[in-house]
């Protein structure tokens, strides 16, 4: 049987996944931790940049899918325990994965303990403040669905304030903050995918920059570790 995976790479340069590996760049031989690796979809990107990728997935059959395109691949359940592993690293990537953990504080002060001298943080997650969950709210419905900002599987809620402090209360310090807008190219059919499109998505994502509470489809931050005074 062949699996299908449940997400998909967003290639369209507004969205979450190219502003993350803008902001990650080349690896030239470095070391990456991909936390909630999955099948690949971000860790393949990433080794053809020149990273040298550890990922760490919880579902073995995703990971063992995954495991093709990293150096590495750990099948470990973060909501249980965080594994030990003997590498520092010089970027750790959270790709929509805090949002699905149970305790995404304990898990960041963890493995950020990984992060060697000069180490960075990339998270990206889904703003639950955008403004499609606020008039939903105001005619009562708090819908789950299967993808998206009611991912059936999200555990933990974010808005921009609760996630700033959540990577405050890590020891980390926001480098570079952003919000992308809706992902149109993911919602709308492919037949709808014409040059006005873009130019709608690329308007949305100017407004998502300017109101990232009101408009932000997903916050994307890079951070680094605190100085210690």
């Amino acid at each position: 049987m062949v699996m299908v995976p449940r997400y998909e790479f967003k290639s369209d340069p507004h969205s979450s996944h190219s502003v993350l590996l803008r902001w990650v760049g080349d690896g030239r031989g470095r070391a990456l931790l991909d936390v909630g690796a999955a099948d690949g979809l971000l860790s393949r990107k990433l080794t053809e940049r020149g990273w040298r990728v550890t990922g760490i997935e919880c579902d073995p059959v995703l990971a063992q899918a995954g495991s093709v395109h990293c150096a590495r691949m750990v099948v470990a359940n973060l909501d249980r325990e965080v594994p030990v592993l003997e590498t520092q690293f010089d970027a750790i990537v959270y790709g929509d994965v805090l949002e699905h953990l149970s305790d995404p504080l304990r898990v960041l002060t963890e493995l950020n303990r990984l992060l060697a001298p000069g180490g960075f943080v990339v998270i990206s997650m889904p703003n639950v403040a955008h403004f499609v969950i606020r008039l939903s709210l105001l005619i009562g419905r708090f819908d789950y669905i299967d993808r998206g900002i009611l991912d059936h599987t999200h555990l933990r809620f974010f808005t921009e304030r609760s996630v700033r402090a959540l990577v405050a209360n890590a020891g980390l310090r926001v480098e570079l903050f952003t919000a992308t807008p809706a992902p149109l190219y993911q919602v709308l059919p492919r037949r709808f995918h014409k040059p006005w499109l873009a130019a709608t998505h690329a308007i949305n994502a100017w407004i998502a920059h300017r109101l990232p509470r009101l408009m932000g489809y997903q916050f994307v931050i890079l951070a680094r570790p605190k100085e210690i005074v």
